[in-house]
């Protein structure tokens, strides 16, 4: 029975999941047109309660070699021991399959020693196997001096350090900041209301809180100039893809600035013509990674797809009855043989040292 008009007119949005209409072609990818590198995923332990998200190693292995994918970057090396766990798990079992990047426990800058400490953590992880830095978003967000005031990555402190892992020869992935929208006011013009609703911490709006977005990209962008020996790999599309210009601009004033596009189809996806002006501009300067943990090959064809293929209005999330990064589809970037070795594997064999 079809519902009223009323019971129409009052159903919560979050109800609401349209079925498009459109008729168009689907141009599946099976593996890539050259070998891929993922700069951007988890492996570790850090985001599954203490479980290693990859429970078995082999089978994943499977995965990447049914998809073409010869080399995953693990962002979750932390620091001290766990650096040791996921370089033998992973690194040394699987010898050129799996890089660890290390972590860094910023609160220690809340102490008087903290500059040194950290310095040394990067010695130690680095000596490890380590192959480059992890900077998470709670730089900025989240970790407080001993003041109680919020640090920025444009801290001189936390610039000594960046420059440390330069001198060491390590890369540094770095997260600053979140989508715009968690920054925008909570309201009826949010354009990730939906997602915002489902996880409420997730919400970075409130300024006697939180900086600005505006404010963390600049110390990002002052974080990165700032340190001119360390190459930076700006994890999401340099931390902005809803504003490219930005991104272009840094890409343009920093030579050491490379950038990913890992957890952000969904952005790039819905202004393809804009992203491919970027990487026409910047071609041996974007490098894949997909952030998808525990990866699949559906996640890996999906990305094939939206960067091989001329496919338009597809979904970025298929199978989720409300696209969990906004209600809309993405277009493929359709990129020429050139560039796509770059992104697939130029650039990050480049940027890693390979």
């Amino acid at each position: 029975m079809r519902p009223s008009w009323e019971t129409l007119r009052t159903m919560p949005v979050t109800e609401w999941a349209p079925r498009s209409q459109l008729e168009l072609p689907a141009t599946p990818i099976e593996r890539p047109r050259f070998p891929a590198i993922d700069v951007h995923n988890h492996l570790g332990r850090w985001l599954s309660d203490g479980a290693w998200m990859i429970p078995d190693v082999s089978a994943l292995i499977a995965v990447m070699d049914s998809c073409g994918v010869e080399t995953i970057v693990n962002l979750d090396g932390m620091w001290g021991d766990e650096v040791s766990a996921n370089v033998e798990r992973y690194d040394r079992a699987h010898p050129g399959r799996f890089l660890t990047f290390c972590q860094l426990d910023w609160a220690l800058l809340a102490t008087r020693d903290g500059v040194a400490e950290l310095r040394a953590s990067l010695d130690d992880s680095h000596s490890r196997g380590a192959r480059g830095v992890k900077i998470w978003k709670n730089l900025g967000l989240t970790i407080r001096d001993a003041d109680g005031s919020l640090i920025l990555p444009d801290d001189p402190r936390v610039i000594s350090v960046v420059q440390h892992a330069g001198e060491l020869g390590m890369p540094v992935l770095i997260h600053t900041a979140d989508p715009k929208a968690f920054f925008e006011p909570l309201d009826e013009h949010n354009e990730r209301l939906d997602e915002l609703l489902q996880v409420e911490e997730w919400w970075f709006g409130d300024r006697s809180v939180h900086p600005t977005f505006d404010r963390l990209l600049d110390a990002h962008a002052t974080l990165v100039a700032s340190c001119p020996g360390t190459t930076f790999i700006g994890a999401h599309a340099g931390c902005a893809a809803e504003d490219l210009d930005r991104v272009e601009a840094l890409l343009a004033t920093a030579p050491n600035y490379t950038i990913d596009i890992g957890g952000r189809m969904a952005e790039l996806g819905r202004q393809p013509r804009r992203f491919r002006q970027l990487l026409e501009r910047f071609p041996d300067r974007v490098l894949f990674g997909t952030d998808i943990y525990p990866a699949s090959p559906e996640q890996f064809r999906l990305h094939f797809r939206f960067l091989e293929t001329a496919d338009e209005a597809f979904e970025y999330a298929p199978g989720d009855p409300i696209p969990p990064q906004g209600r809309w589809t993405v277009s493929a970037l359709h990129l020429d043989e050139p560039t796509l070795e770059a992104v697939y594997r130029g650039n990050a064999r480049r940027v890693l040292g390979l």
